[in-house]
């Protein structure tokens, strides 16, 4: 990619300002406060976007610092650039009321759209991180953050295992870890699924098993109840059965008695005594009489027989009850037992759950294995770009994954906080030139606000040799005359 023509309409301190850019190296020079960070602010807004804060943080907000000075309501620019062997214009209006943005392609009039990516498509992915921590680098920010890192461990996993670093592997690595919770997620809900059907299960099953037991119970009282039956049964069948309801022995010994005592007593008592007798004896005849109307000997052995008969049926129907209630509570105890094991479905989801697992444990295998390999690389190339801005003073650069560098002198490592600042500043250079070169496959224009302030000459002009020799495009903002003289002496 090269960056063709700037266009701030309206934005910072520049109003109608166009700049035509060339090959190679493009000086800005510039005293303080003269607009060199605002044309570099106004690169990375057009690439990337510039959104207002909210609240306080709008107040000091990007957004806010570069407001056109005049004409506040035209925030907006234009800038022209090459990519892929073509040429297009990216237009953007910044201000709240008709924020807006297009791409053409200036070879066909083809328009893409920024809301579905095609700028990034067409940038080859690079965003506003990547961008802030390898190509560009603003005043005082020369020290890259740990999202380069990120960027570096994902870029080697992703070319280095599939040769393609398109592949995201973070997003791989979330998208699994995402997969994973709503697993168990839904093996939760199984286990909790199974959990309250056990306790339904039990609960029925503790219903049943206090029916059986009181149904236990009932039978046997019921079968003291027919005990008793039976014995009644027996003793009306053995009672004598006669025809005489009074047997006329009886009533003649009763006159009999009548007759003794008439004669024993003397008048006028043996007739009181007499008649009453005879009342009783006819009181006791009456009543002898009437229960005997009452049943007869035959109907006490038959209803007997029909008592007895009704509770051995009532026990017949306990025990087919009792016998059903057993089954079903056979029945409930296997279902418990089912639920034990572990179902088709819970199974499912335990082999997915086990291959989510398997899966990121081989990316990160396959990502601690590709990340050794980045780092003898990006060792290699940065050590060769520090090699040679340094005057081969330092020949060798040891960068961990975690972006933590040490330089070896032949004999001993030491760290880079042993350094002056200068020699800190052009480390920090070298490391974010060799990870643009690992991770972008098209080369992108280098913009440097100020980065050089803490070189010294010999190893400026030599950083300025590398630019010419390595770079196509390099946008160099200085306050500083000294990067003109060397330029113009190295013609």
């Amino acid at each position: 990619m090269k960056i063709r023509e700037l266009y701030l309409k309206n934005f910072g301190k520049f109003s109608d300002e166009k700049i035509v850019l060339k090959d190679g190296i493009n000086l800005f020079y510039g005293e303080n406060e003269s607009g060199k960070t605002t044309v570099h602010t106004f690169i990375k807004s057009m690439l990337f976007g510039l959104e207002r804060g909210r609240g306080r943080a709008s107040v000091n907000d990007t957004f806010s610092l570069y407001e056109p000075w005049e004409n506040p309501n035209y925030y907006s620019g234009t800038l022209r650039f090459e990519s892929g062997g073509k040429h297009f214009c990216l237009e953007r209006t910044f201000d709240k009321y008709s924020k807006s943005a297009s791409l053409i392609c200036e070879d066909d009039g083809e328009e893409f759209s920024l809301v579905h990516g095609d700028l990034e498509m067409i940038l080859g992915g690079l965003d506003a991180s990547t961008y802030e921590n390898t190509i560009a680098i603003g005043q005082m920010k020369v020290e890259p953050n740990q999202t380069l890192a990120a960027e570096l461990q994902n870029f080697a996993t992703n070319y280095y295992s599939t040769g393609n670093s398109d592949i995201d592997l973070d997003g791989a690595l979330n998208l699994l870890n995402k997969k994973k919770k709503e697993v168990e997620k839904d093996i939760r809900v199984l286990l909790q699924e199974k959990q309250q059907k056990r306790y339904e299960i039990e609960q029925e099953a503790a219903y049943v098993w206090r029916d059986i037991h009181k149904t236990e119970d009932e039978l046997d009282e019921l079968e003291k109840k027919i005990e008793a039956a039976k014995e009644k049964q027996e003793e009306q069948e053995s009672m004598p059965c006669s025809k005489w309801r009074i047997h006329p022995s009886f009533i003649a010994v009763m006159l009999l008695a009548l007759i003794i005592v008439f004669l024993v007593f003397s008048a006028p008592w043996n007739y009181m005594i007499t008649i009453v007798i005879a009342l009783a004896e006819g009181l006791f005849v009456w009543n002898r009489l009437k229960d005997g109307k009452k049943i007869p000997q035959e109907e006490l052995v038959a209803e007997a027989k029909e008592a007895l008969a009704k509770l051995l049926g009532q026990k017949e129907r306990m025990q087919a009850e009792m016998k059903e209630k057993q089954i079903q509570y056979g029945n409930l105890q296997e279902r418990l037992s089912e639920l034990e094991e572990a179902g088709d479905d819970y199974k499912s989801q335990t082999q997915k759950k086990n291959a989510l697992e398997l899966a990121t444990e081989q990316l990160l295998l396959l990502s601690k294995d590709v990340h050794q390999e980045l780092s003898v690389e990006l060792n290699r190339k940065a050590s060769s770009i520090l090699s040679e801005i340094t005057g081969g003073k330092y020949s060798m650069l040891l960068i961990d994954e975690k972006l933590k560098m040490q330089l070896y002198t032949g004999e001993k490592k030491i760290g880079i906080e042993q350094v002056s600042r200068g020699t800190i500043e052009q480390i920090y250079f070298a490391l974010r030139m060799a990870a643009s070169e690992i991770l972008f496959e098209e080369e992108y224009p280098v913009i440097l606000d100020d980065t050089f302030v803490f070189y010294d000459d010999a190893r400026l002009e030599n950083t300025l040799r590398w630019l010419v020799k390595n770079k196509k495009q390099v946008l160099l903002f200085t306050c500083q005359k000294r990067e003109g003289e060397i330029l113009k002496r190295l013609k």
